[in-house]
């Protein structure tokens, strides 16, 4: 009986091992980069998701590039991963997109915004083109030019106006808010002030569960943050309905362009277009908050940079006619010093760890191989967080754009 029993442990020992070496040592045609794939299905999954506790590159990454170098090879939610920190190869894949690889998201990431089947959001070709047409046809350089400017003007008036008799404010609260009532206002008309529903508060919540894994089942944090999307969703689309059952309704913002564009767009139906404004409504709830969070961080810790903007600033008041007149594209244009900080804020505070993408196809890149089915990391931070290109790279200098040289120290 013992020999029997030990005989099955044995075996059972024998193929988890085998199943382990193949894991970790994929067979292809070419050279894999250097790298561990961890164990399998969790992969390095665990190391991933630990938060990094500084605006440095994310400890997982970085702690891989001293040992592997540039690029190496992991694994990720189940998911082969080849991670490039390497700025020539992200170039060459970014401009290989369409015919090397294709656009990829995280398992989570794709069940939550339905990144799948032929309207995906994500989609190559002509729903990836539309949506970013339709983004900065709203948002974008020329919009801000000619109406954007003076109401983002008056709702940073509001907003400061309102946070100076709070008292103490948790600054990345607020701003979230801010910022998703105003895109949302820009997107469908939301007014927040006599909405039934504070639909920034539905945003945090959702946010708070997303990052999980993505398992759907009852109890899990997945399946709330699910559920709370599927509310939004059927907001939005009672929004949309109501657009298309009342023409009076219509305001001329992005959802009624998406709601003319249906008429030539196939993939715009009354089910993908509220996952569009979701998806919209998402990226700048998180992203630009987070930004404008961190740039309050950098002035209170830097009063010469504070001082150095209430000259400039200054400056251009007194050049008015009328001191109270709104900002105009001129005078936003002429804030040399503030543009300074801009960019530098943007240097420092780069959200996402990187973008993702999945390779169509086997091809060869700086030496290795990358194979069809693969999802490559490219870690975009990596440039603006090199120290060979900038001195001190998690330091907060905006006179390092002053004249190009971004290894120069504060004057």
């Amino acid at each position: 009986m013992w020999t029997i029993g030990l005989a099955v442990v044995a075996l059972v020992v024998v193929y988890y091992t085998h199943l382990i070496f193949k894991w970790r040592s994929p067979k292809i045609e070419g050279v894999l980069p250097p790298g561990s794939m961890g164990w399998p299905l969790i992969g390095e999954t665990l190391q991933f998701i630990i938060p990094g506790k500084s605006l440095d590159l994310h400890p997982f990454v970085k702690k891989r590039m001293q040992k592997y170098g540039p690029i190496f090879k992991t694994s990720l939610v189940g998911r082969p991963i080849i991670v490039s920190t390497d700025y020539e190869m992200n170039k060459y894949i970014l401009q290989h997109e369409g015919t090397l690889v294709e656009l990829w998201y995280l398992d989570s990431f794709a069940k939550f915004f339905a990144l799948e089947g032929e309207t995906r959001v994500n989609a190559i070709g002509t729903v990836h083109k539309y949506l970013r047409s339709i983004t900065l046809n709203h948002f974008g350089v020329e919009s801000l030019k000619a109406s954007l400017l003076p109401k983002i003007e008056d709702m940073l008036h509001t907003n400061l106006a309102n946070w100076a008799t709070q008292g103490p404010v948790d600054v990345k609260q607020v701003i979230s808010v801010m910022v998703f009532n105003f895109t949302a206002n820009k997107i469908f008309g939301y007014d927040a002030e006599n909405s039934k529903e504070k639909l920034s508060e539905n945003y945090t919540k959702i946010l708070n569960s997303f990052i999980s894994l993505p398992l759907n089942i009852p109890g899990t944090s997945f399946n709330k943050c699910m559920k709370d999307r599927e509310k939004m969703l059927k907001m939005l689309k009672d929004t949309l309905m109501e657009r298309l059952s009342d023409p009076s309704k219509r305001r001329g913002d992005f959802l009624d362009q998406a709601i003319d564009d249906m008429k030539t767009e196939k993939f715009l139906t009354e089910d993908f277009i509220p996952q569009l404004m979701f998806g919209i409504l998402f990226a700048s709830f998180e992203s630009m908050s987070t930004t404008l969070t961190l740039t309050f961080k950098f002035l209170s810790e830097n009063p010469r940079v504070v001082e150095e903007l209430r000259v400039e600033h200054e400056a251009i008041v007194k050049k008015r006619e009328n001191p109270n007149s709104r900002l105009t594209w001129e005078e936003y244009r002429s804030m040399t010093f503030t543009q300074m900080v801009v960019n530098e804020t943007l240097r420092i505070s780069n959200i996402p760890p990187g973008l993702f993408r999945k390779a169509l196809k086997d091809f060869q890149v700086k030496g290795y191989t990358v194979p069809a089915g693969w999802t490559v990391m490219l870690v975009t931070p990596a440039t603006q967080l090199n120290p060979e290109t900038f001195k001190d790279p998690v330091t907060f200098n905006p006179w390092r754009w002053q004249v190009g040289n971004f290894n120069i120290t504060k004057p």
